[in-house]
């Protein structure tokens, strides 16, 4: 078995350090790729050397230029590093040298999420939804950054796309709640909660949030009861106190006017 075969082995196996040892032999031989930097840099990454893991990215990237793993891995440390500036340098370089690759454009409008550049983001959303026509992905951070921006009618939209290809997912169903609650279609957001809890029954936000909207409707043994099943999840004792005190007064108000 190659030094290399054993590298690639002992990175399977998750000994990184044996890896690092045995890549970086390699590389003393004379025997340089892309490839090689580019698990170096996992190597020292999986081991938190973050400054090491940039170095053998950007060594691996001057090799070739035109493999996108190397894009993804050095964005996904600059991502968690919250350097979105050198993030948005480096994926526009990946886009330029490998247009086709959707995955570095969408990690590019997620810097520009982040960086608060949101009509950018838009820009990047859209350019893959041109391509990728059912990227349910890129609906699902194109309603994020409308919510973002006010845009809610657009922001449900984009949410009530992904259900096309994404159903089951409580955090989908909470924020399209949300997008129409903000765009004051209260029907809508409360029936998408509502759908939130049916499919995690211990999703604590999406109780708050049909509680409150049945309130607002005047629904208040309905309210009453969301409140007290969202006080018998894990929320904060002082919410649950506070939770607590508000229920007692709507009944107490509901006693008064019988």
């Amino acid at each position: 078995m190659s030094k290399i075969e054993q590298a690639l082995e002992a990175f399977k196996k998750k000994d990184f350090e044996k890896a690092l040892d045995l890549f970086s032999s390699v590389v003393e031989t004379g025997e340089e790729s892309a490839e090689i930097y580019n698990n170096i840099g996992l190597c020292y990454l999986h081991r938190g050397n973050t400054e090491k893991a940039e170095e053998n990215f950007l060594k691996a990237l001057n090799l070739n230029p035109k493999l996108a793993q190397i894009y993804v891995n050095l964005a996904e440390l600059y991502y968690k590093e919250k350097d979105y500036e050198n993030g948005i340098q480096l994926l526009s370089q990946g886009i330029y040298e490998l247009p086709e690759e959707m995955v570095l454009a969408h990690f590019l409008a997620r810097f520009y999420m982040e960086d608060a550049r949101l009509d950018l983001a838009i820009d990047e959303l859209e350019k893959i939804l041109e391509h990728q026509p059912e990227n349910y992905d890129a609906y699902y951070d194109l309603g994020k950054v409308h919510f973002e921006l006010g845009n809610y009618a657009l922001a449900a939209e984009n949410f009530e796309n992904v259900l096309q290809y994404k159903e089951n997912n409580e955090w989908l169903y909470y924020y399209l709640g949300q997008a129409y609650e903000a765009n004051d279609e209260i029907d809508k957001a409360l029936s998408n909660f509502l759908k939130a809890i049916a499919v995690n029954d211990a999703f604590h936000p999406a109780y708050k949030k049909a509680a409150i909207l049945f309130l607002a409707r005047g629904d208040m043994e309905d309210a009453i009861e969301y409140f007290e099943s969202y006080m018998e999840l894990n929320i904060p004792d002082e919410e649950k106190e506070n939770i607590k005190k508000l229920v007692e007064r709507i009944k107490k108000k509901q006693e008064n006017e019988e």
